[in-house]
């Protein structure tokens, strides 16, 4: 059983990858967008993170967040292992940059060496590669509108985790289970489909464990680091992630209050990765 999590073996795991090319990498420029954050290092290599914006406290005045804040004005040249240390500190705002620099050292990998040796790179939406069977019980970590509508397109049988009930439209309901029942649920489910972000808030790892031998979970979403080894430890079968092509444009956006509407497909590439099921 693994007794680390899952993000601090995704950093293990860049850093062993990287090797001694990790002490010349510096944070070129960081962008902490209202729904995303990015940065671009030395390197030209981008990286994207969901910005935890709810872990700021009250959006009051600066003295009582500021302590959650990364530095403004002193992040551009900062070393790569510096910020990286944060992914130890408790989910918020500087996790958040460090997760998006873990992506870009990722991206620094399949610069340097291609994609993860062992995995399948598909194209596209990670939910295609699922291959859902009929009848197969599916329970989604958030309400995630248009694998919703798919869901109930094909009759497929699924539940819907999530905090807030409001978030779901008036014929979603019947599909809602609050996320503090997740082990009543999720031991029962065939497939798990979560967010990366899950990665942020120190639940994925719980979530993961509750599912049953031989069920499948797929991680998605701009945040999912793409890696595969520490995936598929945990018998994940699916990542779906993205690679930055267009790092100065894509701060550009985010800087403009940019969303994924404004950059998929754009100046970021979906991606996503199989992972052996016997791994």
């Amino acid at each position: 059983m693994n007794t680390s999590s899952l993000l601090s073996d995704l950093h293990a795991a860049a850093l062993e990858r990287l090797g001694p090319e990790i002490e010349s990498l510096r944070i070129e420029r960081a962008v902490l967008g209202i729904f995303f954050t990015g940065v671009k290092l030395n390197n030209g290599a981008g990286g994207i993170c969901a910005t935890p914006i709810k872990t700021v406290p009250e959006a009051v005045c600066c003295p009582s967040s500021a302590h959650a804040m990364p530095t403004p004005g002193k992040l551009s040249g900062l070393d790569v292992r510096q910020v990286l240390r944060d992914l130890d500190r408790p989910p918020g705002l500087r996790r958040g940059l460090a997760v998006a620099t873990l992506n870009a050292v990722a991206e620094t990998l399949w610069m340097r060496d291609g994609p993860p040796a062992g995995a399948e790179v598909l194209g596209g939406d990670a939910f295609d590669a699922l291959e859902l069977r009929p009848g197969q019980s599916v329970v989604l970590v958030g309400a995630f509108p248009p694998y919703m509508r798919e869901l109930r397109r094909r009759g497929q049988p699924f539940k819907v985790l999530e905090l807030d009930p409001a978030t779901l439209k008036p014929e979603e309901l019947p599909y809602y289970v609050p996320a503090a029942q997740a082990a009543q649920v999720i031991p029962f489910a065939d497939v798990l489909i979560t967010t990366g972000t899950t990665l942020l808030n120190d639940t994925l790892d719980g979530l993961l464990q509750l599912l049953r031998l031989g069920a499948r979970a797929a991680i998605i979403g701009p945040t999912a680091t793409l890696l595969a080894e520490p995936y598929a430890r945990r018998h994940v079968a699916i990542v779906g992630g993205t690679r930055v092509t267009s790092p100065d444009t894509l701060l550009d956006l985010l800087a403009e209050g940019g969303s994924g509407y404004h950059f998929f497909e754009k100046t970021v590439e979906r991606l996503t990765l199989r992972l052996p099921r016997d791994a």
